[in-house]
This record gives C-alpha cells, sequence and structure tokens, in this order.
C-alpha cells in the first residue's frame, strides 16, 4: 500500500461499529509491478475496488438486519468488503471474492481492524470455472453490472456456485441491466422481485437504485 493516501472511518450497524481503512479518494493509484495491468485493470478504474460505494452501504444495511443462521454465504465484487466484515463481526460463514489484486490486503487489514477471524477469500474472474469456491446458500453483491457483457458472466458464475436452495441478493444502483440480469436468473430456476431500500438516512444522497432478490427452493 505503498504510496496510497488512505481514509479510515467507522460505521455504525445498530450497536455494532464497522471500522474501515480505505483508499482517500479515487484518484488513488498504485501498480509498479504492473499486476493490475496484466489483468486488464487501468489506472483509471485501479481505484474503483478501495473506495466506499452507496450500493455497498445498502447492501451491508441489508444483511444486518437477514437472518444469517447457518447459512454459507458469498460476497462476489466484494471491493472492500463491508458486508463480509459486518457478517465476520457476527460470526457468519462467509467467503469473499474480487478481481482486483489489492483487495484481500484490504479486507484482511480491515478484518484486524475490526478485531476480527481471516475471512476466506479467492481471487476470481467470472469466467473462470472456479470450482474450489464450492456452493453457496446466500450469494450477494453491489453495483457488479458495469458493462452489458457482464450480465451473462454474473447469472453464469452465480448459477455455478449457487445450491439447489439459494437466494441472491444485488444491490444494484440504476444502471439500466437489472431487468436482463433477473431473466437470465428466472432460467436458472430462480424467482425474482426488485425494491427500494425501506431506509437509507445513512446515504448522503437518495439513493435511485434497487435491491434485486433471487430465490429458489428445489426441495
Amino acid at each position: 500500500m505503498t504510496n496510497l493516501r488512505l481514509r479510515y472511518q467507522t460505521l455504525e450497524f445498530g450497536k455494532l461499529d464497522i471500522h474501515l481503512c480505505t483508499l482517500r479518494d479515487k484518484q488513488q493509484f498504485h501498480d509498479p509491478a504492473g499486476v493490475a495491468e496484466g489483468l486488464g485493470i487501468s489506472s483509471a478504474t485501479w481505484p474503483i475496488f478501495g473506495v466506499l460505494w452507496p450500493s455497498s452501504l445498502v447492501l451491508a444495511h441489508f444483511m444486518d438486519n437477514y437472518d444469517v443462521g447457518s447459512k454459507r454465504i458469498l460476497e462476489v465484487g466484494c471491493g472492500m468488503g463491508l458486508s463480509s466484515l459486518l457478517l465476520n463481526k457476527q460470526c457468519a460463514d462467509i467467503t469473499a471474492t474480487d478481481y482486483h489484486p489489492e483487495a484481500q490486503k484490504f479486507l484482511q487489514r480491515n478484518a484486524l481492524l475490526n478485531e476480527g477471524d481471516e475471512i476466506a477469500f479467492e481471487q476470481v474472474d467470472w469466467a473462470d470455472k472456479k470450482e474450489s469456491l464450492g456452493l453457496f446458500d446466500v450469494i450477494i453483491g453491489s453495483d457488479l453490472l458495469y458493462e452489458d457483457e457482464h450480465i451473462e458472466l454474473l447469472a453464469n458464475f452465480i448459477e455455478q456456485h449457487a445450491n439447489p436452495n439459494c437466494e441472491v441478493v444485488i444491490v444494484d444502483p440504476g444502471r439500466g441491466r437489472k431487468a436482463k440480469l433477473s431473466d437470465r436468473m428466472i432460467e436458472f430456476g430462480f424467482t425474482s422481485a426488485h425494491e427500494k431500500p425501506l431506509n437509507t438516512d445513512y446515504l448522503d444522497e437518495t439513493f435511485k437504485g434497487y435491491i434485486l432478490t433471487f430465490k429458489r427452493l428445489k426441495h
């Protein structure tokens, strides 16, 4: 993390505090060995993983009230992994994934910052078959559909790692691709629902997106 300017903040979820170290802003960049560049991540898009986005806050607040139980949970495209950190603090069975080469470092740094256990993490490309990840009861993510091609990639990745009985929660800020993702998920046997978050007072601006929930019950 050399040469990066960082920001520390504390987010409140009821009586639970989550301490977070992020990039200070979207102007940060540090890829001296060209690792990110080799993965196709440009200097302009490099910082995107490392700041806190409204959709990730909406997802975390949704998961804070979610009945986790003993379910195995996967966060897709975790970025700063706020939801993973929150679930880890609640002793949930959480695994985080992201494509960015720096995501794991920040995730584990923040897990330590919150005095939590190390979070299971795998660096994944949605186009790859990552059978070592296994199957999950709940799959979550936020702000994942940047391009049209991401719809098919994300849907296929979810299907690959979804148990027969599975719930998927995706927070989308309103990039215009939620209907196409829903169509694809329905083809995989999921029901689909879109809802506005009930209370977003924790955001600086009105949230224009939706919480997408997909459920499949086979037995």
